[in-house]
């Protein structure tokens, strides 16, 4: 795909004037005169999938907010990209910060809401700015706060600075944060839809998902539904990084093979040849199979996630144990200690790990560390848990010569 839809790459995008240039708000000109339900209607067509990790059927979840009957009601842009790995939407933000505060005013226009929050990573001190100044741009153009451009349409957006914890970037941890609580994981049901910020109907998407917003408008849905592969359609931003001479994000059309993005995009491997990657952060399992299709559907059969698309390559090199372990350490460190399945599974799981890689451990450990990850994935209050051990338990499956080396005879 040679065009680029959402990183565009003109100069000084961030500036409003340059964003009128390419065809800037038209689309948001063009929904003003359409109904709640044309619009809806129209990013169903898309098949647009939620591009924060989930790939939950964006109309539908647009759909849901709209109909329900309480109010006032919320839009929340998730821009807390906390999985390590994942930068694209701190690129996003940093380059063309108008293409998502329009797909927001669209989303608040289709459900009804008159307010909107991007809520941001708090280390994000350059996008922060940047999106602020944007802000500021948009409410002087009259495309945001009251009666926007003449329709009657009243919505105003407001920013909202993550205090530095993973767990805020779960949708329901999230919004405890937003009214000042500490961000743990609501129960579901109720959704955010129905139970949201302030315990009002709010509409929560990643912020590269309302970045493709516009461009459905503006080319229709069947166009939209067309790139990509049948069960996963549209463009979507990969985060390259690890063991490449390029990494960086790429734009691209889901269903585009892993080699072709670090052949061609990442410019091969860097230090030694493929031995593996997470396709979806720290969060997914390990791939061996470089010529894999990166969509959701093709991952998910290969037992693994695309999430949010931070894709983690490594080369022959790299010690797998290491690797597990400072994935460990991480969501030690970030788990947020509500339920014991999580809090304790990830501490047990961390020193059974560590006698291994210190070789005091015994074969016995590998089966125990597989229980501990199921019993984990049934009983945790959240996602978190659920997939803390993920890449180890996959680490153990795909390289159990090399856990095996370590293990006392």
């Amino acid at each position: 795909m040679k065009e680029k839809f959402l990183l565009k790459e003109e100069k000084n995008l961030y500036k409003i004037e340059n964003y009128f240039k390419i065809g800037g708000y038209n689309s948001l000109k063009k929904v003003l005169k359409l109904s709640s339900h044309n619009i809806i209607e129209e990013v169903k067509k898309s098949r647009l999938l939620g591009r924060g990790g989930a790939g939950f059927p964006t109309g539908k979840k647009w759909e849901f907010t709209a109909m329900q009957k309480d109010s006032p009601k919320y839009v929340i842009a998730n821009a807390d990209e906390s999985e390590p790995g994942t930068f694209k939407d701190r690129i996003l933000l940093e380059r063309n910060p108008h293409l998502v505060i329009e797909g927001t005013i669209i989303a608040g226009y289709a459900i009804g809401a008159e307010l909107g929050f991007i809520f941001i990573r708090g280390e994000y001190f350059d996008a922060y700015q940047i999106l602020k100044q944007a802000l500021e741009e948009a409410k002087k153009y009259n495309l945001l706060g009251e009666n926007i451009l003449e329709s009657g349409f009243n919505f105003d957006i407001k920013i909202y600075q993550g205090a530095g914890t993973y767990m805020s970037g779960e949708e329901t941890a999230l919004l405890e944060s937003m009214e000042g609580k500490r961000p743990c994981a609501r129960s579901k049901p109720p959704y955010p839809a129905q139970f949201g910020f302030l315990g009002k109907p709010t509409l929560i998407n990643n912020v590269e998902t309302l970045a493709n917003i516009p461009l459905i408008l503006e080319k229709g849905g069947d166009w939209y539904s067309k790139i990509g592969v049948e069960n996963s359609p549209g463009i979507k931003l990969f985060a390259l990084s690890g063991n490449v001479k390029k990494p960086g994000v790429y734009e691209l059309p889901l269903g585009i093979t892993l080699r072709e993005l670090i052949e061609k995009y990442g410019e091969g491997m860097e230090g030694g040849k493929f031995r593996c990657a997470l396709p979806g952060g720290i969060s997914s399992t390990l791939i061996t199979d470089i010529d894999i299709n990166l969509d959701y559907t093709s991952l998910k059969k290969a037992g693994s996630m695309l999430g949010s698309g931070a894709i983690i390559v490594f080369n022959e090199r790299v010690d797998i144990l290491d690797v597990c372990l400072n994935i460990l350490e991480f969501f030690y460190e970030e788990s947020c200690g509500f339920c014991v399945p999580c809090r304790e599974g990830i501490k047990k799981a961390k020193l059974i790990l560590e006698n291994i890689i210190k070789e005091k451990g015994n074969w016995e450990d590998l089966e125990k560390l597989k229980k501990l990850n199921e019993v984990m994935f049934l009983a945790s209050n959240c996602g978190l848990g659920q997939v803390a051990l993920s890449t180890l338990v996959s680490a153990i499956d795909k390289f159990k010569d090399e856990f095996l080396k370590r293990i006392r005879k």
